[in-house]
C-alpha cells in the first residue's frame, strides 16, 4: 500500500503541475481561436489539436528530440529527461487540446453584445474582457482545467516514450499499471491501481461536466 500511495502522490503532482502549466497557454489559444480572425487560423487550430490524432508515442518522440542535448531545448534537457518534470510536460502537451476546446466553446458562448454594451459605457477593451467576458466564461475555463487534469492522470504513451518508466520518479498510475501487468502475481496491484485511477479520473470528469453545465451554454465535455 505504501507503493500505491507514492504512485498516487506522484500522479497527482504531475497532473496538477501539468494542468497549471497548460492553463494560461490553453486560455490564450482558446481566446485567439474564439475571438480573432487571421490568415492561418485553420492551421493553428489543426496544430493545437494534433496531439489528439497522432499516436501519443509520436508526441513523446518529438519531445525527446526537442529536449535531447542537441535539440532546441537541450540546455534544460537534464532537468526534465527521466524526471517527473518531464512527465508533467508530456501530460501538459497531451491535455492542452482538450483544455483549449472546452475553453474556446465557453468563450464563444459569451454574448458579444454584452461586451459591446460595456464598451459603450466607457469600459476599455481589456476592462470589458476582465469584468464581462472572463466571469461569464469562467465555469467553462475551470471545466477545461478539470478535463485537462483528468487527461493528465491517464497519460501513458507520450510519457513512457519521453521520460521512460522510472519508479518513484516518472512512474505515474498508467505506467505503474503497465509495469504491474508485466510481472507474475501483479494482478492484485493492478486492481488497486486501476480502482484509484478510475476514481480520480471519474471525479475530475464529473467536476468538469458540472462546471460546464453551470456555464449554462450547452457546453458538455463528457
Amino acid at each position: 500500500m505504501e507503493d500505491v500511495a507514492g504512485i498516487v502522490r506522484l500522479s497527482l503532482l504531475v497532473g496538477l503541475v501539468a494542468t497549471a502549466a497548460a492553463l494560461p497557454v490553453a486560455f490564450a489559444l482558446a481566446w485567439v481561436l474564439a475571438r480573432w480572425r487571421f490568415p492561418g487560423k485553420v492551421l493553428l487550430d489543426g496544430l493545437v489539436h494534433l496531439p489528439l490524432v497522432v499516436p501519443p508515442v509520436v508526441t513523446g518522440w518529438l519531445l525527446l528530440i526537442a529536449f535531447a542535448p542537441e535539440g532546441p531545448l537541450g540546455s534544460i534537457g537534464d532537468r526534465v529527461l527521466f524526471r517527473w518534470t518531464g512527465a508533467a510536460i508530456a501530460a501538459a502537451v497531451m491535455a492542452l487540446p482538450l483544455m483549449v476546446r472546452a475553453m474556446r466553446l465557453s468563450i464563444e458562448g459569451v454574448d458579444r453584445r454584452l461586451e459591446q454594451a460595456a464598451r459603450t459605457l466607457g469600459a476599455s477593451r481589456w476592462r470589458a474582457y476582465a469584468t464581462v467576458t472572463l466571469p461569464l466564461a469562467l465555469p467553462g475555463v475551470l471545466a477545461g482545467a478539470m478535463l485537462g487534469f483528468a487527461r493528465s492522470l491517464g497519460e501513458f504513451g507520450a510519457t513512457i516514450t519521453f521520460v521512460s518508466n522510472v519508479p518513484g520518479e516518472t512512474q505515474t498510475l498508467p505506467l505503474a499499471i503497465y509495469a504491474a501487468l508485466q510481472r507474475p502475481g501483479g494482478e492484485a496491484l493492478v486492481w488497486r491501481l486501476a480502482a484509484v485511477s478510475v476514481a480520480l479520473s471519474l471525479a475530475a470528469l464529473v467536476a468538469s461536466e458540472a462546471l460546464a453545465r453551470r456555464a449554462g451554454r450547452g457546453v458538455h465535455v463528457l
